[in-house]
């Protein structure tokens, strides 16, 4: 009778610390999803954000997002490109591989891909002679560019084709006073 009472104390005290294993276990793996999520999903950064509190930034993981500008620069196996946020760029240090999805680059005449950088952010990179940069870690296009159509002006043609013929008139003037005087 005694072993069965034993057996049932060993047993009633074994599953309170069965519980709190099993909520340590819940609560670590919740953490380690919140560390995931504060370093993966994090919201992008602003270039004036980075710029204006790049000491609390240097060295740390960060997400940019904006429009690829410019040519993109290759280096051996790496890359440089600039990316805009519509208020400044930022130069991003990129393996070749990551930019293959690249296509348009903003120029007077194109908008440019749409993409997310997730990577390190510089404030001085000492493998870059101090520039400010993001070395890329992960690059996602989230939107393509497009060739952007201007149209043309109408009355700028008209204005350009009549200053051209005055001074097509102005130089038979010249050419023809020139000969009557002599």
């Amino acid at each position: 009778m005694m072993n069965i009472i034993d057996r049932h104390c060993e047993r009633s005290e074994a599953i309170p610390i069965m519980r709190l294993l099993r909520t340590l276990r819940v609560l670590a793996m919740t953490m380690i999803l919140m560390a995931y999520c504060v370093t993966t999903c994090a919201q992008p950064v602003s270039s004036t954000d980075l710029i204006n509190n790049a000491k609390e930034y240097d060295g740390r993981p960060v997400t940019y997002e904006g429009e690829v500008i410019g040519d993109i620069m290759a280096r051996g196996e790496y890359a440089w490109l600039n990316v805009n946020d519509d208020v400044s760029a930022i130069g991003i240090w990129a393996p070749k591989g990551m930019l293959k999805d690249i296509i348009h680059k903003g120029t007077y005449n194109e908008k440019g891909d749409r993409i997310e950088i997730k990577g390190i952010f510089h404030r001085s990179c000492a493998e870059h002679g101090g520039d400010l940069d993001i070395h890329a870690e992960n690059i996602i296009k989230i939107k393509d560019g497009y060739a952007i159509s201007m149209p043309l002006d109408t009355v700028k043609v008209k204005y350009a084709v009549l200053f051209g013929i005055i001074l097509v008139l102005v130089g038979i003037w010249k050419v023809y006073t020139k000969l009557s005087t002599r």
